[in-house]
C-alpha cells in the first residue's frame, strides 16, 4: 500500500514535467527553431514539416524528455536516500529514538504504468491539436511510444540512486564502454547515403570505436572488481549503455550541442541507423559486449529491485566499506 501511495505522486510529477515539455515544444516554441523547419543542408532542399529528417525530430523529443527524467529522477532519489540515511544515523545515536525506515522509491513498474495512462492521453492531445501544423496520428503515436520506451529505461536507476548510489556510478562508468557500439557502428551506412566519406574510413571509425569500448569495459570492470564493488549483470550493463546513448545523448545535444538562443531537437540520424538491420546489429554487438564484460552468469530481474537489482553475492562492500551479501531481489 505504501508503495502505491508513493507511486502516484512520483508519476504525477514525471507526467507533468513531460507534458509541460511537449506543450512548450509543440505549442509555444518557434517550430522553425525547435524542429528546424526550413533548415537548409548542402545538397538537400529546405526541410519541410513532415520530411524524413524533420519527422524524426518529433519522436526524438520524447527521448530528450526521457533523458531529463532520468537525470532528475535519479538525482531526487539520491538526495532523498541520503537524507533518510542521515536521519537514520542520527536516530542510532539518540537514546529512545524511533528508528526510521530507509527511503525507497516506488516500484518503477507502478510509476511507469501510471505515467503511461497520463502520457498516452496527454501527448496525443497536445501533438494532434496544438499549433500548426498539427501532427498526423501516426507521428503522434510515435511520439508517445518513444516517450514511454524512454521512460522505461529512465526510471530503472531510481532504486539504486537511493540505496546504492556508488554502485550506480560504477554501472554508468562501465556503460560508457558500450556507447561506441551503439553510436558508431551506424557510420558504416554513411557512404551509401551520399556523404563524401570512404567505406574504409567509416569501418576504421566503427571498429576502432569498438576496440576502444572493449578496452574501457575491461579496464573499468577490473577496477570495479579490485575495489570490491558489485557486478551489475549483463542486462543492467546493456541498459546503462542504452540510457547513456539514446536518452542522455539526445538531451546533451539539446542542452549543450546547440546555440543557447537556438536550441533544437536533434534528428534520429544522429543517434540511430537508418537501416533497421544496421541498428539491430549495433544493439546485438552492444549486448554481446555486455555479456562478455559481466562477472558470472547473467540473472533475471526480481520483483522488488528490477533489472538493476542483481549482483554477485561475494566480495561486495556497501557505501561505508563494510562487507555484506546481497539477497535475491535486493
Amino acid at each position: 500500500m505504501a508503495d502505491r501511495r508513493r507511486a502516484l505522486p512520483e508519476a504525477a510529477a514525471i507526467s507533468l514535467l513531460v507534458l509541460g515539455l511537449f506543450y512548450y515544444w509543440f505549442g509555444v516554441a518557434d517550430r522553425y527553431v525547435i524542429f528546424l523547419y526550413g533548415h537548409v543542408a548542402e545538397g538537400l532542399p529546405p526541410a519541410e514539416p513532415f520530411a524524413g529528417h524533420t519527422a524524426s525530430r518529433y519522436w526524438m523529443a520524447g527521448l530528450v524528455a526521457a533523458g531529463l527524467v532520468l537525470l532528475l529522477y535519479a538525482a531526487a532519489n539520491w538526495l532523498l536516500g541520503l537524507l533518510a540515511a542521515r536521519r537514520a544515523s542520527e536516530d542510532a545515536h539518540s537514546v529512545g529514538a524511533m528508528r526510521r525506515a530507509a527511503y525507497a522509491p516506488a516500484e518503477w513498474r507502478r510509476v511507469w504504468l501510471l505515467c503511461a495512462v497520463a502520457l498516452g492521453v496527454g501527448i496525443p492531445a497536445i501533438t494532434l491539436t496544438v499549433n500548426a501544423p498539427t501532427l498526423p496520428p501516426m507521428l503522434a503515436a510515435a511520439c508517445t511510444v518513444a516517450t514511454l520506451a524512454g521512460l522505461a529505461v529512465a526510471l530503472l536507476p531510481g532504486r539504486w540512486a537511493a540505496e546504492r548510489p556508488g554502485d550506480l556510478l560504477w554501472l554508468a562508468a562501465e556503460g560508457v564502454g558500450l556507447m561506441p557500439a551503439l553510436l558508431l557502428l551506424r557510420t558504416v551506412e554513411l557512404p551509401g547515403q551520399g556523404l563524401s566519406v570512404s567505406p574504409t574510413t567509416v569501418w576504421l571509425v566503427a571498429l576502432g570505436g569498438l576496440a576502444a569500448g572493449a578496452v574501457w569495459l575491461l579496464g573499468v570492470g577490473a577496477l570495479r572488481r579490485r575495489r570490491g564493488r558489485a557486478s551489475p549483470g549483463a542486462l543492467a550493463l546493456f541498459l546503462a549503455g542504452v540510457g547513456l546513448s539514446y536518452l542522455l545523448g539526445p538531451l546533451a545535444h539539446y542542452l549543450l550541442g546547440t546555440p543557447p538562443g537556438y536550441r533544437y531537437i536533434t534528428t534520429a540520424g544522429n543517434f540511430f541507423a537508418a537501416n533497421p538491420a544496421v541498428q539491430l546489429a549495433a544493439l546485438a554487438v552492444a549486448a554481446g559486449l555486455a555479456v562478455v564484460a559481466r562477472d558470472g552468469i547473467p540473472r533475471w530481474p526480481g520483483r522488488r529491485g528490477g533489472i538493476l537489482s542483481r549482483a554477485t553475492t561475494t566480495g561486495v562492500r556497501d557505501e561505508h566499506g563494510r562487507d555484506f551479501q546481497l539477497r535475491e531481489g535486493e
